[in-house]
């Protein structure tokens, strides 16, 4: 740590330089620059390496291709795991190793194997993970889970995450980030064989689902779009019971009947070409009506909204739409990630937590599973 008038700035080093840490990570770092400092970037690409070093604002980051150096490195406080998804493990586990906090990209894990791994090792180490499901840092958004808290009996919730192509969003964001292909076949292939023996072990062996190209895609769209939704869900009314049905027509847009016992959820998701981000949770009670309402990430400073409507008196209907703040999930990730590492914390996404949404990804692929049965069938 360096430490400065206003307490320690923690050192980041980030593994992965692709799009998000290009368009999200190290722009806010950079603005948090009284918090944060970028030291150390990682990826097999030297190129991406090269141009990333270019945007860290302060001091020039020292570079390597291996996330081992990285993470041993005395000049890092926190690892940053923004890489391929099949990574996220070994590397969130190579933080930890060194006594690193570690900030990995949401899907921690998409099997329960991979992510029990991480929880042992986070055992025997001083770090921590956190994982970054940042909408759940949003204000709104914890200002609505205390609102649906005082509620006496929820009817009804619904899930939303129908979205335009998110490269509209990312040309869009002022960011200019840019795609490298300096890496090798062995790369691509040892990517491609994780990948392939996660999905393996999710699908086969721990959800008893089909591997085909069609469960894989949605397994990792689950894993992807599909955490931020259904992290927040468990956030603001707990876990359901199991899955009624689920109708796993994707691609497109598929929807999945959650069964809370009093009351139905409904989780409805997917792409098309408009250009709109439409993703919110809404929880209906007798009297009160409470939405928060997220935009696209990948556009700095848009704002998190609740909008309540209400019964007020005899007949009288109320709408109030609170903006809260201008500042943006990352940011507010960021800032309680710096508390929970210069106070010695628990995350609130740590590993332990994320396990819970590979159990919704195994509830839904199970009860959608006949799909997959069907493109078996001869």
């Amino acid at each position: 740590m360096v430490n400065n008038n206003n307490g320690p700035i923690l050192r980041v080093g980030i593994i992965g330089c692709g799009e998000i840490a290009q368009v999200a990570h190290i722009p806010n770092i950079n603005f948090l620059s009284h918090l944060f400092r970028t030291t150390y970037l990682c990826d097999i690409s030297k190129q991406a390496l090269a141009h990333c070093s270019t945007k860290v604002n302060g001091t020039i980051p020292k570079t390597t291709t291996d996330p081992e150096v990285l993470c041993s490195s005395s000049e890092v406080d926190i690892v940053l795991v923004a890489n391929a998804d099949a990574y996220h493990v070994e590397h969130g586990i190579l933080a930890l190793k060194y006594d690193k906090y570690c900030l990995i990209e949401k899907p921690a894990a998409v099997c329960f194997r991979n992510l029990d791994k991480l929880i042992e090792a986070e055992k025997s180490s001083k770090g921590k993970v956190f994982v970054g499901t940042m909408r759940r840092f949003a204000s709104a958004f914890i200002d609505a889970v205390q609102e649906v808290g005082g509620i006496d009996k929820i009817l009804y919730v619904r899930v939303r995450d129908i979205i335009g192509p998110n490269s509209v969003f990312v040309e869009q964001s002022g960011t200019f980030p840019q795609k490298f292909d300096d890496f090798s076949e062995a790369n691509t292939q040892d990517r491609l064989k994780r990948e392939d023996d996660i999905h393996q072990q999710a699908l086969d062996r721990e959800f008893g689902v089909p591997v085909t190209p069609e469960s894989r895609r949605m397994l990792r769209l689950l894993g992807g779009l599909g955490t931020h939704d259904l992290s927040a869900m468990r956030e603001i009314i707990g876990m359901p019971r199991g899955v009624s049905g689920a109708m796993l027509t994707f691609p497109g847009i598929f929807a999945v009947l959650f069964d809370y016992g009093d009351f139905p959820v409904t989780y409805e998701s997917g792409f098309t070409n408009v250009p709109e981000f439409d993703a919110h949770i809404e929880v209906y009670s007798t009297d009160k009506i409470v939405r928060v309402e997220f935009d696209t990430p990948y556009v700095k400073g848009l704002p998190t909204l609740m909008v309540i409507k209400e019964k007020i008196g005899t007949g009288v209907f109320q709408e109030r739409k609170i903006r809260k703040t201008y500042e943006d999930a990352y940011t507010l990730e960021m800032k309680d990630l710096y508390r929970c590492v210069v106070q010695g914390a628990t995350p609130k996404t740590g590993a332990v937590d994320a396990r819970n949404d590979i159990e919704l990804f195994r509830m839904i692929l199970q009860a959608g599973a006949h799909r997959y049965h069907q493109h078996n069938s001869p």
